[in-house]
C-alpha cells in the first residue's frame, strides 16, 4: 500500500535513526580524545561504562515511546505524564538549555575542523565567531523549511560523517603502538575517580539517544519506528565511538594528543598520508554540521510541546507555512549564538570541556526524571506484566544518570543548578496567568 501524503511528510525509520546517530556523533567524539588525553588510556573504559549506562537509558526511552507513542517532546512529555506539570516544566527548561549549550559546543567543534582548511580560524577569535554564527543561522533557515527537509539533510550528513570515522577506526588498528596506551591512569587520582571523570565526559557523546522521541508527532508509525531507531542508533554510535577512540589513542602519544585541535585528522595522517588530514577534517566538519542540524530540528519541537500544554508562552506554538514551530528555533539559535561567543577567550578544548559538562548536567536531569516516570506511567496504564524487570531497568537508568551528574564536577553542577532554578520564576508567572484566566 502506498504511503499517504501525511505519512510522506513524516520521518521514517532510517531518517529517525539518522537523527539519533547524527545528534550523538557530532562534537562528542571529535575533540574527546584530546579532552581526555590527560587521564590516560583508562578513558577507553569510560567509553564502555557510558555505553552500558546509555543502553539502560535508551531502553527506558524505547519503552516509554511504546507506552506514549504520540507524545511530542520526549523526556518532557514522559516526565509531565508521570510526575506532573512542575517536574515536566523543569525537564523542558533543562533540556532547552542543554540543547543550546550542546549546539554551542558542536559549533566550536565545527569551526575547529574547518581550521585545517582555514588556519585563521584557530588564531582569530573574531573570524571563528563569525563563521560559527553563519553556520548557526544557515541551519536555522534550513530547519524552518520543514521537518522533512531537515530530516533529509540529517540522513545525508550522517552517511557522510560515518565513512571517514570508520576509515580511521579500522585503518588505525594497523598502526597502533602499545606504548601509547601508557600510562593507564595519568590523572593523579584513584582509578575510580578517573573512571568517573572519563565516563562523565564520554556520556556527552551519548546525548541524543532520546532524539527520535522528541518529534514523535512528526514520526511515521511512532510506536514501532521510535523504539527501533533509538536502539539501532545507539548501537551504531557505540561501535564508531569505541573503535575510533581506540585507534586514535593507540596512534598518537598522550602528550601530543593533549594539544591536538584535530586528533582524528592527525591520526589519519599517520595512516593514509598527509593528504588524509583534509578529507578527514572535511568529514569531521560534515559530522559536526549534521549534528548541529539535528539539534536545531529539535529546538522548535520541545518548546512547542510545552507551550501546547500552556506551560510556555503561547508564541512558541506558532507555526509557519511549512508547519514548523519556528519561534523555538529562533529563540534557541539566539541563545546558541550567545553561548558560543561569550567564552571565546578560552582555548577550543577548554571551552568545549566546560560547555560539554554544563549541557550534560542540563540533560541528565531530564534523563533522571524520565527514568523515574517510567514506572509511574506503567502503573497508570496498568502494565503490570514484567514489572520486576521494569523496576530493575528504571533503577539502573536512574542510578547511572545520578552517578554521571555527580561526576560532572562542582563548577558544572553550580552553574547548571543556577540555570535550572532560574526557570522557576518563569513557571510561577505562567501558572499565575493560567490560573487568573480560569
Amino acid at each position: 500500500m502506498p504511503a499517504s501524503s501525511s505519512e510522506k511528510n513524516k520521518l521514517g525509520l532510517w531518517t529517525s535513526t539518522s537523527l539519533v546517530v547524527g545528534n550523538m556523533i557530532g562534537a562528542g567524539v571529535f575533540l574527546m580524545p584530546a579532552a581526555m588525553a590527560s587521564y590516560g588510556s583508562i578513558g577507553l573504559l569510560g567509553w564502555v561504562f557510558s555505553a552500558i549506562g546509555s543502553y539502560f537509558l535508551a531502553k527506558v526511552f524505547s519503552n516509554l515511546s511504546k507506552l506514549l507513542p504520540h507524545a511530542t517532546g520526549g523526556p518532557y512529555a514522559y516526565t509531565r505524564n508521570g510526575l506532573g506539570d512542575f517536574a515536566g516544566f523543569l525537564v523542558a527548561w533543562g533540556y532547552y538549555l542543554a540543547v543550546a549549550c550542546a549546539n554551542a559546543a558542536i559549533t566550536i567543534s565545527f569551526v575547529s575542523a574547518l581550521s585545517t582548511f582555514f588556519p585563521v580560524l584557530a588564531s582569530s577569535a573574531i573570524t571563528a565567531i563569525a563563521t560559527g554564527l553563519c553556520t548557526i543561522w544557515l541551519l536555522t533557515y534550513i530547519n524552518t523549511r520543514g521537518v522533512v527537509t531537515g530530516g533529509k539533510v540529517q540522513l545525508v550528513t550522517t552517511i557522510l560523517k560515518v565513512t571517514p570515522l570508520i576509515l580511521v577506526a579500522i585503518g588505525g588498528l594497523f598502526f597502533i603502538q602499545a606504548k601509547n596506551f601508557s600510562p593507564f591512569n595519568g590523572s593523579g587520582t584513584t582509578i575510580y575517580g578517573a573512571l568517573t571523570a572519563t565516563a562523565t565526559m564520554t556520556m556527552f557523546a551519548f546525548i541524543g539517544i532520546e532524539s527520535a522521541t522528541v518529534p514523535a508527532g512528526s514520526v511515521a508509525n511512532p510506536e514501532k519506528t521510535i523504539p527501533r531507531a533509538t536502539l539501532l542508533g545507539l548501537l551504531i554510535a557505540t561501535l564508531v565511538y569505541i573503535l575510533s577512540s581506540f585507534s586514535v589513542i593507540g596512534i598518537i602519544p598522550a602528550e601530543a594528543l593533549k594539544h591536538s585541535v584535530t586528533p582524528f585528522a592527525d591520526a589519519a595522517v599517520v595512516i593514509y598520508g598527509s593528504n588524509a588530514r583534509y578529507w578527514v577534517s572535511a568529514g569531521i566538519a560534515i559530522a559536526a554540521f549534521g549534528s548541529l542540524n539535528g539539534w536545531t530540528l529539535l529546538q522548535g519541537q520541545m518548546p512547542f510541546a510545552i507551550a501546547s500544554d500552556k506551560l510556555f508562552p503561547a508564541a512558541f506554538t506558532r507555526k509557519n507555512k511549512k508547519g514548523v514551530p519556528y519561534v523555538g528555533i529562533l529563540v534557541s539559535s539566539v541563545m546558541v549564538s550567545l553561548f558560543m561567543s561569550m567564552n571565546y577567550t578560552k582555548g577550543l578544548v577548554e571551552q568545549f570541556r566546560f560547555l560539554l559538562l554544563l549541557s550534560l548536567l542540563s540533560i541528565l536531569i531530564p534523563y533522571l526524571l524520565s527514568a523515574a516516570s517510567y514506572l509511574i506511567i506503567r502503573v497508570k496504564q496498568k502494565q503490570v506484566d514484567g514489572l520486576t524487570g521494569a523496576v530493575i531497568l528504571a533503577i539502573l537508568a536512574f542510578g547511572y544518570a545520578l552517578w554521571t551528574i555527580a561526576g560532572t564536577g562542582k563548577e558544572a553542577v553550580y552553574y547548571g543548578f543556577l540555570l535550572l532554578m532560574g526557570g522557576i520564576p518563569f513557571y510561577v508567572w505562567l501558572a499565575y496567568k493560567k490560573n487568573s484566566r480560569d
